[in-house]
């Protein structure tokens, strides 16, 4: 059991649960944005309400929320951890640092870009999943289910939250850009035959997926879905 433990909280095992954890949040994201896309089908949310109660009613997604609440937990965890490892073995800064000789700028700032998202985390959470899931929505729409859509739209005529919203969207691009292959790296599915097209669906993706975020507020503010 000694042995378990040591091997998860070594260097290797740390960076291994991250890497199962980076997956499964990629994972998620790719449901998460294709429901969330119903609303550009412009039918006053319907479509997207039914998306949303689906989620908020089949138990294997409420049972996958909260793995994937652990998992994100652990996931911030384990980066905090892993920064402060790598602060501590190399206390001193190189007078010459030449960073994007060997790495890009976001590889070397998955911490900001973590703590930006953590921010956005909250805030979402706050604005969305909590009344969905526990304070209720007092309105519903012509189908019945509860109006998230109307809840959304209710947001997004906030003119700062939709700027913070687009901001941090972009800042979910650069994490993805790197943890994306970095996960694949970190599982040891990587090799030079297909190292290419992992790195190319890792871009794709993470162009994708966070343009999709971002365009949903933007949507809303300026009225291009009713």
């Amino acid at each position: 059991m000694s042995g378990f433990g040591n091997a998860f909280s070594s260097s290797i095992g740390k960076k291994f649960i991250m890497g199962v954890t980076g997956l499964f949040l990629i994972l998620f994201l790719i449901v998460h944005a294709g429901i969330n896309s119903l609303i550009f089908l412009d039918d006053n949310g319907l479509k997207f309400n039914i998306g949303a109660h689906f989620m908020a009613t089949n138990w294997i997604i409420r049972a996958g929320e909260y793995i994937l609440f652990v998992g994100l937990l652990v996931h911030i965890f384990q980066a905090l951890r892993l920064t402060i490892q790598n602060r501590k073995a190399r206390p001193e800064r190189y007078v010459v640092n030449n960073g994007n000789a060997n790495s890009k700028w976001y590889s070397r700032s998955m911490g900001l870009l973590g703590t930006l998202l953590l921010i956005f985390l909250v805030i979402h959470l706050k604005d969305f999943w909590v009344v969905s899931r526990f304070t209720g929505i007092p309105t519903v729409d012509a189908n019945g289910n509860e109006d998230l859509y109307a809840v959304m739209r209710e947001k997004f005529q906030d003119p700062v939250r939709v700027v913070a919203y687009v901001l941090l969207m972009i800042s979910l691009c650069y994490h993805l850009l790197h943890g994306f292959a970095s996960a694949f790296q970190t599982m040891g599915w990587n090799h030079s035959k297909y190292n290419g097209i992992i790195k190319s669906v890792g871009v794709w993706y993470s162009i994708i997926i966070s343009i999709i975020f971002a365009l949903m507020p933007i949507a809303v503010y300026t009225g291009l879905i009713n």
